[in-house]
């Protein structure tokens, strides 16, 4: 087994702030959505090695929309010097990236942010 996407919701009209976040902040290809699925709107980003599907994540609509407190998706990037660059390149944006917990999980170094709709997302890299 293995896991395919995560998903994660944000307001109606919160899609620019998604591409925002996952595209140009985390360097995620955005990818369209099946014709099916599409009129619902949303997007879907995915990051990948060569060809390989690596990461996915599916950004949906949702009415009522309130972030959770906890839950998050975690990517893992390649090197501490790419999760330096990817939090400097967060925060020029305008999002905020908290390091409170950097070295609390053994054998690897993270940052925790929140997307543009409040979303948690963590992002590790091996220490």
């Amino acid at each position: 087994m293995r896991l395919h996407h995560v998903q994660v919701s944000v307001p109606p009209g919160g899609e620019e702030g998604a591409r925002r976040f996952y595209g140009e902040g985390l360097g995620l290809a955005e990818v369209p959505k099946p014709p099916a699925l599409a009129v619902d709107g949303g997007c879907w980003f995915r990051a990948f090695d060569g060809e390989a599907v690596v990461a996915e994540i599916h950004v949906s609509l949702e009415r009522g929309f309130v972030a959770p407190p906890k839950a998050h998706p975690a990517l893992v990037v390649d090197s501490a010097a790419v999760l330096d660059e990817l939090a400097q390149r967060l925060e020029a944006l305008g999002f905020t990236v908290s390091w409170a917990e950097r070295d609390t999980f053994d054998g690897y170094t993270r940052f925790h942010t929140r997307d543009a709709a409040g979303n948690r997302v963590e992002v590790l890299a091996s220490a």
